[in-house]
């Protein structure tokens, strides 16, 4: 077997962690039940000299170690995942912030206390071994302590740690979010964007990009406006990276609009889940295998890791080996970094430089056209990805068909009502545990039945937006069955999760039979001036998810963030017990009608 060249300098991906033999003939031997664990292992030697003693292994072997050969020199030579990070308990964390104060359930006030608790648990700190002898270690030094997801995510995320800043900064936990934001800004100036999670094998790759609006949200708390000015030029790097490594050119009705895509243009298994990505190019022919690893990579990026989503159009859409991110115009996606363009001109004007500010008025502007032009339907009143391969929108439904609103990227005020009625036509609103995050069964963990925390967000501020009272009492209903759903998994487990599940009935192949879709309030919207990697199965009752690549994961990071968020805005109505969260058979739309009636 050949294994493919670097496509960055061994200083920065080395020959065990990111490519080469000693790297596949570990995971392919399988030694640990994730293939994550061994690439976060640390050496206990010198890179060169452990490739020597590999290379003399193997030669002795003929390039096939046995198993016991193997175990006895990774247990010469490595140690145990983990042991590069510290415990750290933030500086900054108080004992009663005055969120607490805001919630009048007192069982969810409880909760939220010890939510608020579990930051410590969360927090980390990377040792300075790290730094005295980078090339020993996968993990990328940080000089500032950090929140991480949980479980087996040791290290920071990028898209998680925006929704665990809003977390932290309801926890008056400022000072740890601004160590937090200077790290990802350090990336940036290092690597000229944000990798994925701050591991060497995440290089290749980013996720959905939030960095501007985590400065947005942590300006707006603090006015630390010096802070802002020192690092607005890093900001326009990273945004820069997007404009110009991931752009992609539409042409529709004689015009041709600009917008974005997830696109790792680089081959070979991911490291970190090595043996699967290399047993799945099985599935197709030899010379197909560097595009697949590709668009295995491109859907990581996406944070959609993995979904139906990124399979449909494709020659199998029930299989993974059939995933096609790359092909795919993101609502998400171009909702953030039209969000993000909004911030930077916002920035900019703040800071008297009118120039820039209109630079980026113009650029928000054009992708706001191109949003609309592209990926808006009017007649089913919602966003839609565009499929470049075959020049037309996938109607399927996922909460990022909503992504716009949510990101303040729409021109019509009465948007968020038309989007209220698609998800009322999508029978989205018979789903009392959580808003799935797709119709599709297919066993992967970003469809049905799962519903992660970070979507719940993107829908319920979303129309959230809207002057309607009652679509924002749609946005109230579904706050409360998130919290309900979150509240009953913890009382349970005392443990909160990824992801969970639950519509109102059973569903059997595709979620539901449904029909073809058809045609405020003050609170920290994006876009203006994980406790475990949270995903859970909707379909049970509401519990720890499941699919995908790996076991439901504890923590969680990005899960306690919205339910401090939720808690935070709807404190004085939410309850711990609300009956209207759990109707049947008609769930959340009975409810609704009901709480309109009594108000």
């Amino acid at each position: 077997m050949t294994w493919p060249d670097p496509p960055l300098p061994d200083s920065l991906c080395s020959q065990i962690y990111c490519h080469g033999e000693l790297l596949h003939q570990v995971q392919m031997a399988k030694l640990y039940q994730d293939d994550k664990q061994f690439v976060d292992m640390p050496l206990s030697n010198a890179p060169d000299q452990v490739l020597q003693h590999f290379r003399t292994l193997a030669s002795a072997h003929n390039h096939s170690i046995p198993r016991p050969q193997l175990q006895a020199f990774l247990q010469e030579h490595f140690q145990a995942a983990g042991q590069e990070l510290q415990p750290w308990v933030p500086e900054d964390w108080k004992d009663s912030p005055r969120i607490l104060e805001k919630i009048s359930d007192s069982k969810l006030r409880s909760w939220a206390r010890q939510l608020h608790q579990l930051w410590k648990k969360l927090g980390k700190k990377v040792r300075p071994e790290v730094l005295r002898q980078p090339e020993r270690f996968s993990l990328i030094y940080s000089q500032h302590p950090f929140i991480v997801p949980g479980g087996r995510f040791r290290e920071f995320y990028y898209w998680d740690s925006y929704w665990v800043m809003e977390g932290l900064l309801l926890s008056e936990m400022a000072g740890t979010v601004r160590g937090m934001l200077q790290n990802f800004l350090d990336l940036v100036q290092t690597y000229g964007h944000v990798p994925n999670g701050a591991r060497v094998y995440y290089l290749q790759r980013s996720q959905p990009p939030l960095l501007t609006l985590m400065m947005a949200r942590y300006v707006a708390h603090t006015s630390d406006t010096a802070f802002l000015r020192d690092n607005i030029g890093t900001l326009a790097l990273e945004l820069d990276f997007w404009a110009e490594k991931k752009n992609v050119s539409v042409s529709l009705g004689g015009k041709s609009y600009v917008l974005n895509r997830y696109h790792v243009p680089y081959g070979g298994p991911r490291p970190e889940s090595y043996s699967k990505d290399a047993e799945l190019a099985g599935m197709v022919p030899e010379e197909a295998r560097e595009a697949l690893w590709a668009e295995l990579k491109a859907g990581a990026e996406s944070g959609w890791d993995f979904s139906s989503r990124w399979l449909i159009g494709g020659r199998d859409p029930s299989s993974l080996s059939s995933i096609r991110t790359s092909k795919l115009v993101p609502v998400d996606l171009n909702a953030f970094l039209c969000q993000a363009e909004g911030l930077m001109s916002s920035f900019h004007a703040s800071l008297g430089n009118e120039a820039e500010a209109t630079k980026y008025r113009n650029l928000r502007a054009r992708r706001l056209a191109a949003l609309e032009a592209v990926l808006w339907d009017q007649e089913e009143g919602a966003w839609f990805d565009y499929d470049l391969e075959h020049g037309k929108k996938n109607h399927e439904f996922y909460p990022t068909n909503l992504a716009p609103l949510w990101a303040g990227c729409f021109s019509d005020p009465t948007m968020a009502d038309q989007a209220l009625k698609y998800l009322e036509d999508s029978q989205i609103l018979t789903y009392q545990h959580g808003v799935p995050t797709s119709l599709r069964k297919t066993g992967q963990q970003w469809d049905f039945p799962n519903a992660w925390a970070p979507l719940q967000d993107l829908v319920i501020r979303g129309l959230a937006r809207s002057p309607s009272p009652r679509t924002q009492e749609v946005a109230f209903q579904l706050a409360q069955n998130w919290i309900q759903t979150n509240f009953r998994v913890y009382s349970q487990t005392s443990a909160m999760y990824e992801k969970v599940s639950r519509p109102c009935a059973a569903p059997s192949g595709s979620a539901k039979p449904r029909p073809r879709p058809r045609g405020g309030p003050q609170w920290p919207f994006p876009g203006t001036a994980g406790v475990g990697d949270s995903e859970y199965d909707i379909s049970r009752g509401g519990q720890p998810g499941g699919g995908g690549e790996y076991e439901v994961q504890e923590g969680f990071g990005w899960t306690n963030g919205v339910v401090l968020m939720l808690l935070d805005h709807y404190g004085d109505r939410l309850s711990s017990a609300a009956q209207t969260a759990f109707l049947e058979p008609l769930c959340l739309a009975a409810a609704l009608l009901l709480s309109l009636l009594l108000r």
